[in-house]
């Protein structure tokens, strides 16, 4: 992968920074993008760059087509082409459906499943051109099974799955390849969130809280690393997976098992 480049998108932090950083050890140059102040952006790009990795960022709002499409050509422009195109940003609001707010239903909609649209059809036409592409999906154990008052983000993340099989069979034989990963519990600041509201709501420590998120969904009981989900990651983009597409692949500690 020495010579190949990828865009991850909300790679600022968590479970897209570790999959930025386990590409980048492979030698993948990388596009981050993803919010945060500039403490934050210069810390992710030192991680990166820290590898011997190239690196670059850009701010785009994943939300917008224009701008991701401007982020690929500014890739393309920088590295001069793009084989690996991450599609992780991802937001989360948690009600009842006839409770829950149109604005977030939009924006959970927007940012996790338009997103991923407005990408792989940015970054088909050059990855044709090339005959070689790796399209990774980040879905979620939420993509395969529900769970209550998530509408908006099992709707989204099922709906990723299934862009993810439509663009396999439309690159099928290509050279480029689209699956979806779908990690349970990783301990990202969108997941800590959920953590402190547990806390705060049962008025109980935060690693009490830890535990009993845990035990309601993930048999292992322990989370699942960024650097596990970029391990995987850099599997499918690997000569071994090929001809693997089309598919989605759980980490999740057993939740999915049932």
């Amino acid at each position: 992968m020495t010579h190949q480049v990828a865009i991850i998108t909300g790679s600022t932090s968590g479970i897209g920074l570790g999959i930025a950083e386990a590409l980048a050890k492979q030698g993948t140059a990388i596009m981050l993008n993803g919010f945060g102040d500039d403490a934050q952006i210069a810390a992710a790009r030192a991680r990166i760059a820290a590898t011997g990795a190239a690196v670059d960022y850009c701010a785009a709002d994943v939300t917008s087509a224009d701008a991701v499409a401007a982020m690929v050509q500014q890739a393309q422009e920088k590295f001069g082409r793009v084989d690996v195109m991450v599609n992780n940003a991802g937001i989360q609001f948690v009600s009842a459906i006839e409770n829950f707010p149109l604005e977030k239903w939009h924006a959970v909609l927007a940012t996790n499943l338009s997103s991923v649209f407005y990408a792989t059809r940015s970054v088909l036409p050059l990855m044709r051109a090339q005959q070689f592409g790796r399209i990774i999906n980040i879905a979620s154990a939420h993509g395969l099974v529900a769970s209550a008052n998530k509408s908006a983000y099992v709707a989204a993340k099922h709906g990723v799955v299934g862009l993810t099989k439509v663009t396999a069979l439309e690159t099928a034989g290509t050279g480029i390849t689209c699956n979806a990963i779908c990690p349970g519990w990783v301990l990202t600041p969108l997941v800590q969130k959920q953590i402190d509201a547990i806390a705060e709501r049962e008025k109980i420590s935060n690693d009490d809280a830890s535990k009993k998120l845990l035990s309601e969904k993930q048999p292992s009981l322990q989370f699942v690393t960024p650097e596990q989900v970029g391990a995987l990651a850099v599997f499918l983009c690997s000569d071994a997976a090929a001809q693997m597409t089309g598919s989605s692949y759980s980490i999740d500690g057993g939740w999915t098992a049932v």
